[in-house]
């Protein structure tokens, strides 16, 4: 995903939370800085981008805006560990029999009586 529009996503996000405005003001630094030309070939991962805004001075010297970004970090990984579930439980469903299937079966039992 292009960082400026992650950057835009986590914002949203954020909004939704109540997060405080020195989260908001941070992230809109952010989002300016990935706006420059050139700065649309960056790419990363909602997770990447909050991992990268809790280092940041910012949120390392104001504890309300590290919370903020904590309390994000924790719901986008437990949407993503929630998606991982869904997917390995799609994976290991069970697969229909094709009616080739039951026909061999049925031959096979025919032939063994």
């Amino acid at each position: 995903m292009n960082a400026r529009d992650g950057l835009q996503r986590i914002r949203e996000r954020l909004v939704d939370n109540d997060a405080h405005p020195d989260t908001l003001n941070l992230v809109d630094t952010l989002i300016t800085r990935a706006s420059v030309p050139g700065a649309e070939k960056a790419q990363a991962s909602q997770s990447q981008l909050i991992r990268m805004l809790t280092r940041t001075p910012i949120a390392t010297n104001n504890f309300t805006v590290y919370n903020d970004l904590v309390k994000l970090e924790a719901e986008v990984e437990e949407v993503a560990a929630r998606r991982a579930a869904e997917s390995e439980a799609e994976a290991n469903r069970p697969v229909p029999k094709s009616k080739k299937f039951y026909k061999q079966q049925r031959e096979r039992e025919k032939r063994e009586f």
